[in-house]
């Protein structure tokens, strides 16, 4: 084919009908995605009655079980994604996760409820690394902000008809079958996982007949090479570099020196330090009668603040010995990720905002069932809708406007990004100590259309930051962060805070304190920006990338 007719054809595929149809099918992978996951926010009281869960529990459940796995999975499955066909990648994902969440509907403990939320979380881990790495492909520098936003939009209608739906489906369920003979023996909210769980196995089936484009596409950097023949050994020998103590011998087996093998010990016997004082610390903070021991092993009491802990301990040691392995197998990833502090501010205030967002989005339907006195239908739908429109909008205008920013400022969408983290708090605010339930509705929907514009800056700014097969893996990282940090730690700080309190207004109030750190980020980054951008290649060449 002469060099005219493939400049055409690729024109014609990036940023054409077929990328915009497959943008949309992702899109609607990612509301699946956040109706299962956010599923737990609105049933949260009734299961609470049922199963009598503290609100730390609820925390623990909408938080840290699903975010652990989900952190963890995510960087595996995000480096999958970049070795192996990723619209497969994504419906083996959304197979599992809506199983997962549909098998939620049989849960009668503590333990069984936090089992299938692992499920969940494991499956949805590879959706968005995967999505990132199609959408980068599909979509030309200039567009990406803009249909990253629009993929991103599912968050916020996922989230929002999950409340819609479950408040509709356990009002109803629960009026049909007040006198008792409800099949299966289901309460209301049980009826919802299922409801909710069951027609992600038939999305999945759709995903399966996306096309795979060429990597690098849209920037013109194919990268070649035959697809990987064993994807799950490849998953699992990644899991191993990050889950202890398997790390120590993939540390060795990939060449580490004895003092990179030495520091990875030392950070296991901090994190295990870290996990214990902070268990400790935070148990003292609550009452007797909220602190809910799960199980005793010999004289100790295994508290929902000792998980919490334990969890964050994994997490953030698991990053850590990845970073190292990355350092070893692969340099110019490590170099483009870890050694890149545009990306890395960046991915740091795209934490810090998902961690109030999180903590907020989990605990607003509670506040208003609570301190409002609203009605369960009424307030999943004012809530769930408000929310999911805002979402939608604020989020496609974000990406929308950020690109035309970066036109005349290559820092543009960073400086919309900045702009959305500092509107919305007096919104935030004035929601949380109105006593008018109308008010509140408004204000939330207020909040999702302005405190939704960053996101399409923060994520393009990080794949940017990248070559094209590294996506995935960045891609995963941010998820990492917003998730494992963010959605681990919001819901359950406001739940710790509201239980050694007795205030959920002001606990909800405190996931806000992170701002002035987010301020200093997105500053930064902005004014470093050009030049990490412009210095990519180089720095990818310089570390041993062939291109």
């Amino acid at each position: 084919m002469p060099e005219s007719a493939r400049i055409a054809d690729r024109t014609e595929r990036v940023g054409g009908p077929y990328a915009w149809y497959v943008l949309i099918v992702l899109m609607v992978v990612y509301v699946f995605n956040f109706i299962d996951r956010s599923i737990l926010t609105i049933l949260g009281p009734y299961i609470q009655k049922d199963l009598g869960l503290s609100d730390g529990q609820i925390g623990l459940l909408s938080g840290t079980v699903f975010a652990l796995f989900y952190g963890l999975f995510g960087l595996a499955l995000g480096r999958l994604a970049d070795t192996w066909v990723r619209t497969w990648t994504i419906a083996l994902g959304l197979s599992i996760w809506s199983g997962m969440t549909a098998l939620s509907g049989f849960a009668t403990s503590f333990g069984a409820l936090a089992a299938a939320r692992v499920g969940v979380g494991v499956g949805e881990a590879s959706a968005s690394p995967a999505a990132y790495s199609l959408i980068g492909d599909w979509f030309p520098r200039e567009k990406r902000a803009t249909a990253l936003s629009i993929y991103s939009s599912g968050i916020f209608i996922g989230a929002g008809l999950s409340f819609a739906i479950s408040g509709v489906v356990v009002a109803g369920w629960n009026k049909a079958y007040a006198g008792g003979a409800a099949p299966l023996g289901l309460s209301g909210w049980q009826a919802a996982f299922l409801i909710i769980g069951i027609p992600g196995l038939l999305l999945a089936a759709l995903v399966m007949t996306l096309r795979e484009p060429p990597r690098g596409l849209a920037d013109g950097i194919l990268t070649k090479g035959p697809r990987e023949p064993h994807p799950f050994l490849k998953m699992f020998a990644e899991l191993g570099t990050i889950l202890p103590p398997f790390t120590l011998f993939t540390l060795r087996r990939d060449g580490a020196t004895g003092r990179v093998v030495g520091a990875n010990f030392l950070a296991i016997v901090f994190a295990i330090a870290a996990a214990i004082i902070l268990t400790r610390w935070t148990d003292s903070l609550v009452p007797a009668a909220k602190l809910k021991i799960l199980f005793s092993v010999g004289r100790t009491a295994i508290t929902s603040n000792a998980v919490q802990w334990a969890a964050m301990a994994l997490g953030v040691y698991g990053v850590f010995a990845w970073s190292q392995s990355l350092s070893v197998r692969d340099k110019p990833l490590y170099t483009l990720v870890w050694k890149t502090p545009t990306l890395l501010l960046a991915a740091l205030a795209g934490t810090l905002i998902s961690f109030g967002s999180y903590a907020i989005g989990a605990w607003v339907y509670i506040y208003a069932f609570r301190m409002l006195h609203a009605t369960p239908a009424a307030a999943g739908i004012a809530l769930g809708l408000g929310g999911a429109l805002g979402g939608l909008i604020g989020t496609s205008m974000g990406g929308i406007v950020g690109d035309a920013w970066r036109k005349r400022d290559p820092a543009g969408r960073l400086k919309v990004s900045l702009l959305a983290s500092i509107v919305p708090l007096p919104i935030v605010a004035y929601a949380f100590f109105t006593t008018s339930l109308p008010v509140f509705y408004v204000c939330y929907a207020l909040y999702g259309l302005i405190g939704t514009f960053w996101l399409g800056g923060i994520t393009t700014t990080m794949q940017d930051l990248v070559l094209p097969r590294m996506r995935g893996t960045a891609g995963a990282m941010f998820f990492m962060g917003t998730t494992l940090l963010g959605l681990g730690n919001g819901p359950y700080m406001v739940g710790l805070i509201s239980d050694a309190t007795g205030d959920l207004r002001f606990a909800i109030l405190c996931s806000l304190g992170g701002a002035p750190i987010v301020w200093l980020c997105i500053v930064l980054a902005i004014r470093w920006l050009p030049a990490a951008e412009a210095s990519r290649v180089e720095r990818a060449r310089a570390a041993g990338e062939k291109i």
